[in-house]
Formats: C-alpha cells, sequence, structure tokens
C-alpha cells in the first residue's frame, strides 16, 4: 500500500491487525442483517437557554464474539471496505426515523455524520429524499455533517450534491472545524448554516485565554457569517463559562450529556 522501494520490518502484532481488519470486514458486511448496529444519540444543548436543542446520531456495532467495537476502528474499515454507503444509507434512514418520534417535545434536530463515499454517490440525494417522505419528517429538522478535509478534498461532488439537499431543505454543517484548511473562501463556497468547533480548540479553552483563543477566532468568523455555531468536546465547567461568554450558540459534550440510547433520551428529556 505504501508503494515500491521500501522495506518493512515485519512485526508479528501486523499480522493480528490485518486478521482483525479481514475479520472485520466480513463480519460487517451481514451486520445490519444481524441486527448489530444501533444508534445512540449526543444531545446538543442551546447554551443561552439551557433547552436541549438536537442530538447527534452516533453509530454502534456490537460484534457478536468481540462485543462492542469502537467507531474508530471499524468505520475506516468500512470505508476501505466500499461498505460505509450501506452502512451509511441505514444510519440516514434510522436517524431521520428517530427525530421524527420526536416531535412532540424535547430534542428536534438530528444531526447525522456523512463520508466521503456517501457524497460522491449519485443516489445520495434522492436516499435522504425518500427517507424524510417515508418519516414524514420537516427537512429543516435534519443537519448533515461533512468534515471540514472531505469537504474541500471532495469539492466537485460535494459542491454537485449540497445545492441539491439544501433544496429539499436539510442543514448543512462543517464537522471538525479548525483542523483541516478551510478557508473563508470555502466558507462562502459551500452553502453551510451551522459551523462544528473541534474539540481541540475547546480543550484549550477557559476564562483565562478568551482573548487569545483560536475558538474566539472561529465564533467571531460564524456570527459574521450569520451561521449557527455548535462547540463540541465540553467536559469542563470553565469551557462551558467561557463559551457562553464568547457567545457560542450550541454546545455539545459530556458535561451536559454524553451519548444516550434512545429510549434514555426520551426519558430524560421528555421527547414524546
Amino acid at each position: 500500500r505504501a508503494g515500491k522501494s521500501q522495506i518493512k520490518i515485519f512485526d508479528p502484532a501486523m499480522r493480528l491487525t490485518a486478521t482483525r481488519h479481514l475479520e472485520f470486514r466480513s463480519d460487517l458486511g451481514s451486520a445490519i442483517e444481524r441486527d448489530q448496529l444501533r444508534l445512540v444519540f449526543q444531545p446538543m444543548v442551546d447554551l443561552r437557554t439551557h433547552r436541549v436543542v438536537g442530538a447527534e446520531s452516533l453509530l454502534r456495532w456490537e460484534h457478536p464474539t468481540r462485543g462492542p467495537i469502537a467507531p474508530s476502528e471499524f468505520i475506516p474499515i468500512a470505508e476501505r471496505a466500499g461498505l460505509i454507503v450501506p452502512i451509511g444509507r441505514w444510519v440516514v434512514d434510522q436517524s431521520i426515523k428517530a427525530a421524527s418520534q420526536w416531535q412532540e417535545r424535547g430534542p428536534q434536530r438530528v444531526s447525522i455524520n456523512v463520508s466521503a463515499l456517501q457524497i460522491r454517490s449519485p443516489e445520495f440525494v434522492d436516499q435522504v429524499r425518500r427517507s424524510l417522505e417515508v418519516h414524514r419528517l420537516d427537512p429543516t429538522l435534519v443537519v448533515l455533517e461533512f468534515t471540514e478535509t472531505m469537504l474541500v478534498e471532495e469539492i466537485e461532488s460535494a459542491s454537485d450534491n449540497l445545492a441539491p439537499l439544501r433544496e429539499l431543505g436539510v442543514l448543512i454543517a462543517i464537522d471538525d472545524f479548525g483542523t483541516g484548511y478551510c478557508s473563508l473562501s470555502y466558507l462562502q463556497q459551500f452553502p453551510v448554516d451551522i459551523v462544528k468547533i473541534d474539540r481541540q480548540f475547546i480543550d484549550e479553552l477557559d476564562e483565562e485565554t478568551l482573548d487569545m483563543s483560536l475558538a474566539r477566532m472561529i465564533l467571531q468568523l460564524t456570527s459574521g457569517l450569520d451561521v449557527i455555531s455548535i462547540a463540541e468536546g465540553i467536559e469542563r465547567p470553565a469551557q462551558l463559562r467561557a463559551l457562553q461568554a464568547l457567545g457560542c450558540d450550541i454546545g455539545q459534550g459530556y458535561l451536559l450529556s454524553g451519548p444516550l440510547e434512545a429510549e434514555e433520551l426520551q426519558r430524560r428529556f421528555g421527547v414524546a
């Protein structure tokens, strides 16, 4: 994979890793049919009203023999194997289905992560449209999250698909903002509604670093562009107070709530 004219020293751990990858790749192909995948939802909180206004859907895989597998381990395998497209289709449909059951009370919007392979697919827009129609959900309550780097690297296919997605009425978010190379020109080029500030900029934030923080500059940028700002990875009270002082719109992180099962989300936040 790294190319020719190289020497690599073999380590037995490499065989174990390769074997595990092959096993996971085979098992992932039937994970949906065997009902091994599930979604959990991490609430998003309005930092002004302290009200839960949405939730991000997060994928989990319960392996039949190895137990819970971390997303950081199986999602890259799914992407390399091309399985992220059917899995992503399932995630979109189940996320929209869950959000359609929330509309009496509680969280409104649902945020869904989208991969590069999905945005390249010419069927992706129709898949989102069908799920919205089947589950009768207002498109403005669906947020599709694309990483900053992926939008730039997939600029042609992203541009082709973002416009019809916006025509459907769904909202577009840039995830992990600040970690890649998305310039102001890209923010103006893409029809972006929401910017999610990467957690590494929240980690360094407290009341004593407000004036010098990169989070402050990003929030000034989002305010100037009139887009919604979301801070990820809030884990300390000092971070929360600093973000409120800076005027951040929405917060997400373990200080506010960890990921919850749909039933627990309904119980804790009064979702009908």
